[in-house]
């Protein structure tokens, strides 16, 4: 039976799920999770995305994203992450099959409370696995870049997100965020 298609609306914020094949530790050498941050900057750019927050694991990935120049965006900036992690991984240890397990996963979120928690949910998902104690100490998520943002090769869209969490400042936005961590450690 076919698939259904996805539909993404434009504007619309998107919480992304992709799983590695058969949930193995694909991602478990610094280098791939490291690879995996490079092709979504190279998405970002490419597609103009809104990267809100993600997080790379050992064996699957987050992301809240949202893009406002067509349904398409998402889709293919997902294609490319998804198929060049893939193929490089599998050329680089003479593997042969799936990197990752069926389909990713796209479910809508609305502004305010529920991104709130939907950005804590992917903030504290290490924390839950009981490989670290605080996110601070993943270094491979949007944690480190929403407390302090980059200058250069920028993921975190502070300025959208400042807008969706009704954040009147950068300030206003690192205090609450780590408000909502620390609530829930």
């Amino acid at each position: 039976m076919a698939r259904a298609n996805r539909h993404f609306i434009p504007g619309h914020i998107w919480h992304l799920t992709h799983r590695c094949h058969k949930r193995e530790f694909l991602f478990k050498f610094s280098k791939d999770r490291k690879r995996w941050i490079e092709l979504l900057y190279e998405a970002k750019k490419r597609y103009q995305l809104s990267i809100l927050n993600f997080i790379v694991t050992s064996n699957h990935i987050h992301l809240i994203v949202s893009a406002d120049n067509g349904n398409d965006a998402i889709p293919r900036a997902m294609q490319l992450i998804a198929g060049r992690s893939g193929q490089e991984y599998n050329r680089r240890k003479g593997r042969k099959g799936a990197f990752w397990e069926d389909r990713y996963h796209a479910t809508a979120i609305e502004s305010g409370d529920h991104l709130w928690r939907c950005l804590v949910y992917v903030d504290l998902n290490m924390v839950r696995a009981g490989v670290v104690k605080h996110p601070s100490e993943w270094k491979w998520s949007g944690y480190h870049e929403i407390q302090k943002p980059k200058r250069r090769y920028r993921l975190i869209d502070h300025e959208k997100l400042r807008g969706l969490l009704n954040a009147d400042s950068n300030e206003t936005l690192l205090r609450t965020h780590r408000g909502w961590i620390e609530s829930q450690l």
